[in-house]
């Protein structure tokens, strides 16, 4: 029989065992449609001390774990884009700074009504603020909403996120500066030094941007196994001068994405790091269940449920308040809300910050910890069937819908009742907005119709006749001036999740005008061949498959277009 005692003495092996654990594990992860983050954080349950006990060395996981740490803000630090950030929109900034106000206050009175201590609360609170980039990233393209207007509404609060984690963490390494060891200082001394150490800093980056970051990788691009290495050579280097310089080790990785985010070749970086940040943090969300005692876990489940109960229920209501303050329809506002219904990796970085500052204890970590599997298990089920859930739930959201203001409702009547118009577009999205465009241009008379308060302004200014509304509400349909209208149009996107049912808008808008008698004829689009005869056999007079009818027409100017040059090609 071998000796499996061996494992615990040579570190290579110890390191084998956990990552075929990790495959393991992740496998079984895969079969439940949960996100690695959570099997990761189990296989270090699995390997800590409170059950396989597999791990011995664990400073070289930890090791490992710093610097997927330092990569991952790294990465976010490229991303750090200020053009993205001013056009992010008033929605998203509203949103996002609204949830991370609510969330922080929310959490430290609940925490402080838990018994915790002042910075615990504090530290629980700002950590459950914090919701995964990744993860709803990757749910959102899968279910391909990227570009639906609660999808592009969340990742703009996602961004306003990270620049919220960007602040927490600079002040907890400006706090992080009384931890250290022999530091004995005045508070004014040692404001004094943080000042002048984060001065020098931003100017050495600041000089680096202008005259440097260019230079040297347009250089290094020339190699791929050079550019990675001169990438995760810099991040860990600004890394350890912000740990000797008394910062974090965070906050250095992230300013070394900083340094290279101005450069045109940071989406190349991102791309060559991506899986190297992924493979490295594996080893962050190990140790983080190496430090958790299952033991201790029975008496920290009800502060978890509950603090799990607030983001799962909390944020969404939050995001939903504000959204339809702001004048978005429930559905967006819904859909838009379950995105935050998790905390984030960065909840689990802040709280570990605050584990190796002294500030906090384990039992902090463990609690965050729990509170990340239970609202990241769950909410990824809540986002994948969030249509689903939303025909649920559609008839008690309606509070969360804010009514049109009265003297724009009596405008837009007016408007409606003085006007005809050839044509009713539904949806001002790209290709609606392209189809309504080269329509106007013909010379039909167009009114274009959506729900995203922010396109109708938009494009009321450029002159067009816009209202808000939304396909699938009956009545509204019901007050649409469709006497001579010879076209009802909807390039409204469909939603793969919900098939073609009555609650898909394209079907709701055909059932809305045949109760409305109207006598003109019906478009559709879709992307998906095998729905055309689906939607004519419902109603529809026209089906456009977008990337399909480009594709065509596009072969035949190519046609059109050989076909002239023969001739010369022929003379010649």
């Amino acid at each position: 029989m071998p000796d499996l005692s061996i494992i615990h003495t040579i570190p290579f092996y110890e390191i084998t065992s956990l990552l075929v654990l990790a495959a393991a594990v992740g496998a079984l992860s895969l079969l439940l449609r949960q996100p690695m983050i959570v099997s990761f954080i189990a296989v270090g349950i699995l390997a800590g001390p409170s059950a396989l006990d597999i791990v011995q060395s664990s400073e070289k996981v930890q090791l490992l774990a710093d610097l997927g740490i330092t990569l991952l803000l790294f990465l976010v630090g490229l991303k750090l884009d200020l053009k993205l950030i001013r056009s992010m929109g008033l929605v998203s900034l509203a949103t996002g700074l609204g949830q991370v106000l609510f969330t922080s206050v929310a959490g430290f009175f609940i925490g402080q009504l838990l018994g915790l201590d002042t910075t615990t609360s504090l530290y629980v609170a700002v950590a459950l603020t914090f919701s995964s980039t990744i993860i709803i990233v990757k749910l959102l393209s899968d279910k391909k909403e990227v570009d639906s207007l609660h999808g592009r509404i969340a990742i703009g609060f996602l961004i306003v996120q990270d620049l919220v984690v960007v602040l927490a963490m600079i002040v907890l390494s400006a706090f992080g500066v009384d931890s250290q060891p022999g530091v004995e200082s005045s508070a004014l001394m040692r404001t004094g030094t943080i000042m002048i150490y984060g001065i020098a800093m931003l100017l050495f980056v600041a000089v680096f941007i202008r005259f440097v970051a260019t230079p040297v990788i347009s250089r290094m691009v020339q190699s791929p196994e050079l550019l990675v290495t001169f990438a995760i050579g810099w991040a860990a280097l600004l890394a350890s001068l912000g740990s000797y310089f008394g910062f974090s080790k965070e906050l250095g990785g992230l300013l070394a994405g900083v340094s290279l985010a101005s450069t045109p070749f940071r989406e190349t970086i991102l791309s060559r790091l991506s899986t190297v940040r992924d493979f490295l943090l594996l080893f962050f969300f190990i140790s983080l269940g190496m430090h958790i005692e299952l033991a201790l876990l029975g008496s920290q489940i009800y502060p978890a449920i509950l603090f799990s109960l607030f983001v799962l229920i909390g944020n969404p209501l939050i995001v939903m308040i504000i959204m339809g303050f702001l004048g978005y329809r429930k559905r967006t506002s819904f859909l838009a809300g379950l995105t935050v219904a998790q905390i984030s990796e960065f909840s689990l970085i802040f709280i570990a910050m605050g584990l190796n500052l002294g500030h906090v204890s384990s039992d902090a970590l463990g609690l965050v910890t729990l509170v990340g599997l239970i609202t990241i298990a769950l909410s990824v089920y809540m986002i994948t069937y969030s249509h689903m859930l939303y025909a649920f739930l559609e008839p008690v959201l309606g509070v969360f819908e804010k009514r049109v203001h009265k003297g724009q409702e009596v405008a837009d009547r007016e408007m409606l009742g003085a006007r005809s118009y050839d044509i009713i577009l539904f949806g001002l999205g790209r290709y609606g907005s392209a189809v309504a465009q080269y329509l106007k241009n013909d010379g039909y008379r167009i009114l274009a119709i959506d729900f995203n308060p922010d396109e109708v302004r938009r494009w009321k200014k450029q002159g067009f006749d816009a209202v808000y509304g939304d396909a699938s509400d009956q009545e509204f349909i019901g007050s649409l001036p469709l006497g001579g209208v010879q076209w009802v149009v909807s390039s409204v996107a469909q939603h793969d999740f919900l098939g073609l049912t009555h609650e898909d808008p394209r079907i709701a808008l055909i059932d809305a005008l045949k109760q409305q008698r109207f006598r003109g004829k019906i478009a559709v689009s879709t992307q998906k061949v095998d729905e055309r005869e689906i939607l004519i056999s419902k109603g529809a007079d026209v089906v456009f498959l977008p990337f399909y009818d480009a594709a065509e027409r596009a072969a035949k100017r190519l046609a059109e277009a050989m076909q002239c040059e023969l001739p010369i090609a022929k003379d010649i």
